[in-house]
């Protein structure tokens, strides 16, 4: 009976060893998906601001410039405003669609 659970310890002392790896390994896999996500993100942040800087200085510009050829130069700035307010009721009616392409393009980046 002895020799039996002499056999046996070093067995479990293995299949204790490999929970432990396969645990860590495990833990591992998932910090290396969640640096890879959130760097992801991070850098389309950046590219983001960078491109609302820009939109931000050509609306201001053709917002003057609209003023300047209609003789008032708020009139620019509501006609940019107008044009912002038809493009966010737009993007409101297509936001179920855009936030399903998001979520697939997480779970996607997650799991790939």
């Amino acid at each position: 009976m002895e020799t039996k659970e002499n056999m046996l310890e070093p067995l479990l002392e293995k299949v204790e060893e490999y929970s432990k790896t396969s645990f860590e390994l495990l833990k591992l896999k998932a910090v290396e998906k969640a640096m890879d996500i959130s760097s992801a993100l991070i850098s389309r942040l950046a590219v983001i601001v960078a491109l609302l800087f820009f939109l931000f200085s050509i609306n201001t510009a053709i917002a003057l410039w609209l003023g300047d050829l209609l003789g008032r130069s708020y009139y620019g700035f509501f006609i940019i405003g107008g044009f912002y307010g038809l493009v966010g009721t737009f993007l409101f009616l297509l936001h179920p669609y855009i936030k399903a392409r998001i979520n697939n393009s997480i779970i996607a980046k997650s799991f790939n």
